[in-house]
């Protein structure tokens, strides 16, 4: 089974853009990354993605030709096939992890998140990949968007109620 991106840290970003990736998510980005071996420099995916989103996603290079696969299933010329290609092609770049532990976000990927130099970086696992964001934007985007979804839920209220039962699922299953 493959490894998920989990957790949440808090990365100093430096006038020239660099930033250390978390340990457990370099781990991740080695196993996606069919070219890595010891001793050679994994390599992931930064999704820009469109104008309104004030975030990255990366990915893994598995999870992407994942995505490129599905991709291609979809009817060419159209205009969900152009959404789809224009996010995760035109508005993406392959990025490498250094010998340090770090990659370079370019200029025009911090100027995307508004991140000035030696401010902090939110890495905030999502499963199958990670999303980068500015503190300030993601407490904005995220603290009343928490708040609905928890509304009329108590103080005990668990949220795997959510999560498809397994026997049901594999009955789904053909």
């Amino acid at each position: 089974m493959a490894r998920r991106f989990r957790s949440t840290f808090h990365q100093k970003v430096d006038g020239k853009g660099r930033v250390s990736v978390p340990a457990s998510f370099r781990r991740v980005i080695e196993q996606g990354d069919p070219d890595w071996k010891e001793g050679l420099r994994p390599n992931f995916i930064i999704v820009a993605g469109l104008d309104y989103q004030k975030r990255l996603d990366c990915f893994t290079i598995t999870a992407m030709e994942e995505i490129e696969d599905r991709i291609d299933m979809m009817q060419p010329g159209s205009s969900e096939r152009s959404l789809m290609e224009l996010t995760y092609h035109a508005n993406s770049i392959e990025a490498q992890i250094d010998e340090d532990g770090r990659i370079i976000l370019p200029n025009y990927l911090r100027e995307k998140l508004e991140l000035d130099a030696d401010e902090k970086a939110r890495f905030m696992g999502r499963n199958d990949h990670f999303q980068i964001w500015k503190e300030a934007t993601f407490e904005a985007t995220y603290s009343s968007q928490t708040d609905s979804l928890m509304m009329g839920k108590g103080p005990d209220y668990d949220p795997r109620i959510l999560l498809p039962n397994p026997s049901r699922a594999a009955r789904l299953d053909p």
